[in-house]
């Protein structure tokens, strides 16, 4: 009996995802440059980023660059490169 509960609860921890299975999928991982171009799609990625906690818009300017910035309720102030990519200005 004692080799038969074994296997049973061998064969449940092998189908049982691990921590890191579990919360965090590889597909759902996304960088910065990768969203799109729009101000919403902004806010949606750096709202998913602060887990969950809606991020805002602040206030609009200009970098050094003469680009627009957008400032966000996160702390961090955002523009877009000559190709469309966001990147967070310093």
């Amino acid at each position: 009996m004692l080799h038969l509960r074994h296997s049973f609860f061998s064969m449940i921890n092998k189908y049982k995802p691990s921590m890191s299975q579990a919360f965090v999928k590889e597909s759902d991982e996304q960088w910065l440059h990768e969203v799109q171009p729009t101000l919403n799609a902004l806010i949606v990625y750096l709202t998913r980023e602060n887990n969950g906690i809606r991020v805002y818009e602040k206030g609009k300017g200009l970098d050094k660059d003469g680009r627009e910035m957008v400032h966000m309720s996160n702390g961090l102030s955002y523009s877009k490169d000559d190709g469309g990519k966001w990147f967070v200005v310093y």
